[in-house]
């Protein structure tokens, strides 16, 4: 029998452990290379100014190497499901806020899980306007719902089972991407590619200030590195397995990103990259003569694309339906969610009901959410992410921790200012909704615990929550 998660009731629901390295790495990759980098390329370009959003590329692979490295020690140290909601739980226990910070997580998942879900699917029904020119408002709505319910039904299986699906996805990914830069090699143009601008090459406040302000586009594009970390109860030799895959997973996709960005600005003006919603099938479509044939080719890469699209959301929604599913059999959500399925054994309630969440959403556009989404995450959950690796390994001996982040702390040191810097440099509006949500959840927490269901905190030395 697979043993339970760090802290979880001994009579609790268990999950099986049954993917290895290679399907841990496809889940992050998968995730990571979703409809992202193929919308978010002509909305960086337009941020910068420029075609040097290698910069942006750049900040942002470090910033995840950093990060990842932070979510590598403490997914080592506490492979269970939700990652964060554990991590923040019980790093944060020994200050008597472990419950407060868990319940914020949870908070925000019920915000992030649904938007994020719902920008996966717009930006799909975007994509597809490529091949379907005449789609109205109202198909494109039914577009973006349809994929929300078609992935959660794929997702209603077993674990092994979605391990196979998502290295299968994995190949599609790598070869959509593939066929983009060895197509554009061929047609590269270096002096089009790094027609820099003079201003990039000025470091001051108003290039700090784009660079802050793409940077939050280059990190929704490498978000999910972290995937894995949703999952570790599911996962194999997690102490090994769990950092492995996480830096493997950005190093792969940062050399993705700059690869793929370059070879497009080194065919296709930037000043005409900025103006579309559907760069990588047009870049396609102009490395044809014949313009039949170029049209063809461009409708094979938004198949391709829409493909990713749909594999990323599928990889997305596995992670977050397990976040209320572990807070539920720690006592801290609705007992509801943590119900497993009596034959696949994965929690089904909580999977649907982040699918069905999701619905009405998909009536926002992909603009709307981006930003505010980032935002919300940085100031409520990753800046203390970076703070929780270093409570544990100072405060919870209790813990065993297989894996040591390298040149520790200064990654978790790096990773928190960089989230910071790129936090006050996003909108104003979403600096100031972020606070808003921060203080409404505070207030869902009062509420909860003076509930009567909210169970009573026990000590933190024992590896549970002191809050008061």
């Amino acid at each position: 029998m697979t043993p339970l998660p760090p802290h979880a009731p001994p009579e609790a629901p268990h999950l099986d452990r049954r993917l290895g390295l290679l399907q841990a790495t496809a889940t992050n990759i998968v995730t990571m290379v979703g409809i992202g980098p193929f919308l978010m390329i002509p909305f960086m370009i337009a941020s910068m100014n420029g075609p040097h959003l290698i910069y942006a590329w750049l900040v942002g692979a470090v910033l995840a190497l950093c990060d990842g490295l932070v979510y590598a020690q403490l997914g080592a140290a506490l492979p269970g499901s939700a990652g964060q909601y554990l991590y923040l739980r019980e790093a944060f226990a020994p200050l008597g806020l472990g419950r407060y910070m868990s319940f914020m997580f949870i908070c925000m998942t019920v915000l992030i899980a649904p938007l994020s879900v719902a920008g996966g699917a717009v930006g799909f029904a975007n994509y597809l306007q490529f091949a379907w020119t005449t789609m109205t408002t109202a198909e494109h709505h039914a577009v973006a719902a349809s994929v929300c319910i078609v992935m959660t039904a794929l997702l209603y299986r077993d674990i092994a089972s979605v391990g196979r699906l998502t290295v299968a996805m994995l190949v599609v990914v790598f070869a959509t991407v593939g066929w983009i830069v060895v197509v554009g090699l061929f047609n590269f143009s270096p002096s089009r590619a790094f027609d820099f601008p003079a201003h990039a090459y000025r470091l001051d406040a108003t290039m700090l200030r784009q660079l802050g302000a793409t940077a939050i586009l280059a990190m929704y594009s490498y978000g999910g590195y972290n995937q894995v970390c949703s999952i570790g109860e599911e996962i194999v030799d997690p102490g090994r397995t769990m950092p492995r895959s996480i830096v493997l997973s950005i190093g792969a996709v940062a050399t993705v990103y700059i690869l793929m960005s370059t070879v497009i600005v080194g065919m296709l003006p930037w000043q005409e990259v900025q103006h579309t919603n559907t760069v990588a099938s047009i870049f396609i479509e102009r490395t044809f003569s014949n313009s039949s044939a170029g049209w063809i080719a461009g409708l094979a890469m938004t198949g391709l694309i829409l493909f990713v699209a749909a594999a990323s959301l599928y990889t997305v929604i596995l992670g977050y339906s397990r976040v209320p599913f572990a807070a539920a059999r720690n006592g801290e959500f609705f007992r509801v969610f943590s119900r497993i399925h009596p034959a696949k054994h994965f929690p089904h309630v909580s999977l649907l009901a982040i699918g069905v969440i999701s619905l009405p959403f998909c009536f926002f556009t992909l603009g709307q959410l981006v930003n505010w989404l980032m935002q919300v995450q940085i100031l409520i959950s990753f800046v203390w992410q970076c703070a929780a690796v270093v409570l544990l390994r100072r405060y919870r001996r209790d813990i065993p921790q297989p894996f040591t982040m390298w040149l520790y702390p200064l990654p978790a040191f790096v990773a928190g200012a960089l989230w910071l810097g790129i936090f006050f440099a996003g909108p104003v509006d979403g600096v100031l909704f972020s606070f808003a949500f921060a203080a409404l959840s505070t207030a869902a927490y009062l509420v909860f615990r003076r509930s009567a269901w909210a169970r009573a905190p026990v000590d933190a030395t024992s590896g549970r929550d002191a809050s008061p």
